[in-house]
């Protein structure tokens, strides 16, 4: 038996009031297309994985357990991020791009280092949002949308570490104090 699928719709569509504005800015942007594809998704992934090599090199040198947490947490999504894209630029047909050079130690304080990392994210971010839009391939996109949207939230934590604050993942339990700091290499041989 066929089916009518338009015989339970009462009326036309209704659009959403966005939608206007939406498509109005669509056509303004300027397409990727597939082949314009791959060479976006290597930049961003290049510069990405710089960036988490930085958070990484970062980690080792803040000693705070408060702060370090945070960077944990960070590196552990920013891991996922890079996988991501990863398989993102093998999906468009690309090859992956080799890892930069392992970035040198980050000078600068304990409140120095995570303030500089907030502006690495937030410079990235502002580098990278107005280009989503261009990106037809919409699962890539979305993904794409999702790391700046986290990186907006790990900015945010590195300012607060940056001006000093222990409450930064979580809130210690009342009357705990912490004494001692974390080692800067984890493994010794």
């Amino acid at each position: 038996a066929v089916v009518d699928r338009g015989a339970d719709v009462a009326g036309a569509l209704e659009r959403d009031p966005v939608d206007a504005r939406v498509h109005q800015l669509q056509g303004e942007a300027e397409v990727v297309t597939p082949t314009d594809l791959a060479p976006l998704l290597r930049e961003f992934y290049a510069e990405r994985l710089a960036i988490l090599q930085r958070h990484v090199a970062s980690a080792h040198r803040i000693g705070d357990y408060d702060v370090n947490n945070a960077y944990q947490y960070v590196v552990a999504r920013e891991e996922t991020h890079v996988y991501w894209v990863h398989r993102a630029v093998l999906d468009a047909g690309a090859t992956v791009p080799a890892a930069a050079a392992e970035p040198g130690d980050p000078s600068g304080s304990g409140r120095d280092i995570p303030a500089a990392d907030a502006a690495v994210n937030l410079a990235f971010v502002a580098k990278w949002a107005p280009k989503m839009a261009t990106v037809t391939h919409a699962r890539h996109r979305k993904m794409l949308e999702v790391v700046l949207g986290e990186m907006q939230e790990h900015a945010r934590l590195f300012q607060q570490a940056g001006e000093g604050r222990t409450d930064i993942i979580g809130v210690p339990v009342a009357g705990t104090v912490r004494a001692g700091s974390v080692l800067g290499t984890r493994w010794v041989e």
